[in-house]
């Protein structure tokens, strides 16, 4: 698995026990996913850094990148949707809307397959579709 796909996984795990727990801090979220998938081996600090990068950024975008996927999501209201995919799709829109670093291409196959590995069996495709809608509007190359 390459880092930033660990990266990516570690992160959604973490917005996942934020959103359950309500209390805990994104550094204590991702600490948790880090203990969870102790049977990786040790942690490498770039993929830390890079997950809680990704958490920080959600959770300071939250409001907008929620209004971004509610305008896209036809027949979907955010509270709707399973957490999985809410949070698949909060970590795929912050990356098109907020990390310039990182191609739409790239953003938009790894929200997929964290949809295929976490979610339901519908989730990569309804993922795969609002990002794309979504990266169209933003015109990221």
């Amino acid at each position: 698995m390459s880092n930033r796909r660990q990266a990516r996984e570690r992160a959604l795990q973490a917005l996942y026990q934020l959103e359950l727990s309500g209390t805990a801090t994104p550094l204590e979220a991702l600490e948790q996913a880090w203990v969870a998938s102790a049977e990786e081996g040790p942690r490498d600090e770039e993929v830390h850094t890079f997950a809680l990068e990704l958490v920080k950024g959600v959770r300071d975008e939250l409001k907008e990148i929620d209004e971004l996927i509610g305008k896209h999501s036809h027949n979907w209201k955010l509270d709707r949707m399973s957490r999985i995919d809410r949070n698949v799709l909060r970590l795929g829109v912050y990356e098109l809307r907020f990390r310039d670093d990182i191609p739409k291409k790239v953003s938009i196959n790894e929200a997929v397959e964290l949809g295929k590995k976490f979610g339901g069996e519908q989730s990569s495709a309804f993922i795969n579709g609002l990002l794309d809608k979504l990266a169209q509007e933003l015109k990221k190359a």
